[in-house]
């Protein structure tokens, strides 16, 4: 089996991933996954593809991890990994889209305003 490569986002999160068989390790960035990200939930939302198809110990994930914060990277490392895995195997699609793992969420923040503290709010009125 050749090196599978595919691309996650998230926010302005963006996951290269290069899967390949092997033992089951991942490495981001160049540092175990587990360091990268030390919060659990994180782990598992990283993991959760795998999980789902049953292929945990199977592949080795190389991540090249690029712009936003921790969940949203975690996130683009999901879709990343979600996508590569149908590639391999279009069989375990439906498992996986009825996770909502094979969507890119589309919410983004929302640009500040001319004229506005934040993109919604508002200075202070005053009428006086």
């Amino acid at each position: 089996m050749e090196v599978i490569n595919a691309l996650g986002r998230r926010k302005t999160a963006v996951a290269r991933i290069y899967l390949k068989e092997g033992s089951g390790n991942i490495i981001v960035n160049g540092r175990d996954y587990k360091e990268y990200f030390p919060v659990a939930i994180l782990q598992y939302v990283v993991r959760q593809p795998l999980e789902i198809a049953n292929v945990v110990e199977k592949y080795d994930i190389k991540v090249t991890l690029d712009g936003g914060g921790f969940k949203g990277q975690a996130e683009a490392v999901r879709l990343a990994i979600s996508r590569a895995l149908v590639e391999i195997d279009e069989e375990i699609r439906p498992a996986l889209k009825s996770k909502g793992l094979m969507r890119r969420d589309p919410r983004m923040v929302e640009r500040k305003k001319p004229g506005q503290k934040k993109a919604r709010k508002r200075f202070q009125f005053s009428k006086r």
